[in-house]
């Protein structure tokens, strides 16, 4: 009865990842609009026979109903709602590195509504994108500002004075672009002032901006994740590509 009253039923969301648990079952990572990224148990979902074993898909949209207090819940249905494009290729890493992201920095049961659509927005725009670092680049700093990390690209945070776009910066963590000038400081992330203003405006075409965001980025997501290493940043570094 406790089971039931915790029942969460036809809730949108994605798979993160999966394990296996005993020998038919698999514990899942599912993302959910309202409710975040929340582990359930798929019990039997490794059997030929499962209703689950065809549909618990990384990368497509799904319409979820679990149930329990515990941590880890019981996952009772998942039904494919369609409509995306299998990932392939560079794609397919990028769309690992979006879920990396979220199983490593997103606590479970924290709800953020806008960094979910940020999610949906990128894994629709993956499957055909010319352009691999600009979608993730969106993602990244929705990421960012919904964990809290507020990013600054619009003003200089000492004299809070406007961006100058042919001025050098340094993007330093936890406070925003500071003036190169500025006596003593040496920490964070040199780059251009229209690397910034291009930024602000969600502007990738610029060669400068392409390379100097992906470093600042990295650089913030590093500072996020601590001690802890994404895998599937290596892979993209193997493909020199973001």
């Amino acid at each position: 009865m406790a089971a039931e009253r915790a029942r969460r039923d036809g809730h949108p969301g994605y798979l993160l990842h999966t394990y296996p648990y005993r020998e038919t079952s698999l514990v899942a990572e599912i993302y959910v609009r309202e409710k975040g990224r929340v582990a359930v148990i798929a019990r039997g979902a490794r059997r030929p026979r499962s209703a689950l074993r065809g549909v618990l898909m990384a990368f497509q949209p799904l319409m979820l109903t679990w149930s329990g207090k515990a941590e880890l819940k019981t996952l009772h249905k998942a039904e494919w709602q369609g409509g995306y494009a299998p990932l392939r290729g560079l794609s397919l890493i990028c769309g690992f590195y979006l879920n990396e992201l979220l199983l490593k920095l997103l606590p479970r049961e924290d709800p953020h509504e806008q960094l979910f659509e940020a999610y949906a927005a990128a894994l629709a725009q993956l499957p055909a994108a010319q352009d691999h670092a600009a979608v993730l680049r969106r993602f990244e700093r929705v990421l960012l500002q919904e964990l809290g990390y507020g990013l600054v690209f619009d003003r200089e945070v000492i004299s809070g004075g406007p961006i100058v776009a042919e001025a050098l910066y340094r993007y330093v963590p936890d406070r925003g672009p500071v003036a190169a000038t500025k006596t003593g400081e040496q920490s964070g992330v040199e780059l251009a002032g229209q690397t910034l203003m291009d930024m602000a405006a969600d502007q990738y075409t610029d060669p400068r901006t392409v390379q100097q965001s992906k470093v600042l980025m990295r650089s913030l997501i590093n500072h996020c994740l601590g001690n802890q290493t994404l895998h599937t940043r290596q892979l993209l570094r193997d493909l020199q590509q973001l």
